[in-house]
């Protein structure tokens, strides 16, 4: 299975929450149009059905990409234990 990049997750995250915010604030076709967009785009790259599932996945994503980021920084990316 195909990982999207935790960057591109991230930016999407942000996205969706900026929409959602200004979708509270006031919402217009246009923000109503680019909430949907940025939601079904999540959706794909998560390989969900709703929105809430997508958050979800992206959000796990994300941890994960961070576990992996810290354990490589630790170990100098060999992924072999440290010598002490």
């Amino acid at each position: 299975m195909l990982v999207p990049d935790a960057k591109v997750v991230r930016g999407l995250l942000t996205r969706y929450a900026t929409l959602q915010i200004a979708l509270a604030e006031r919402e217009t076709p246009e923000t109503v149009r680019q909430l949907e967009d940025v939601s079904y785009t999540l959706c794909v790259m998560t390989g969900t059905h709703t929105v809430h599932e997508a958050v979800a996945a992206a959000d796990a994503l994300l941890v994960a990409a961070h576990r992996t980021d810290t354990a490589q920084e630790t170990d100098g990316g060999s992924g072999l234990p440290v010598a002490v």
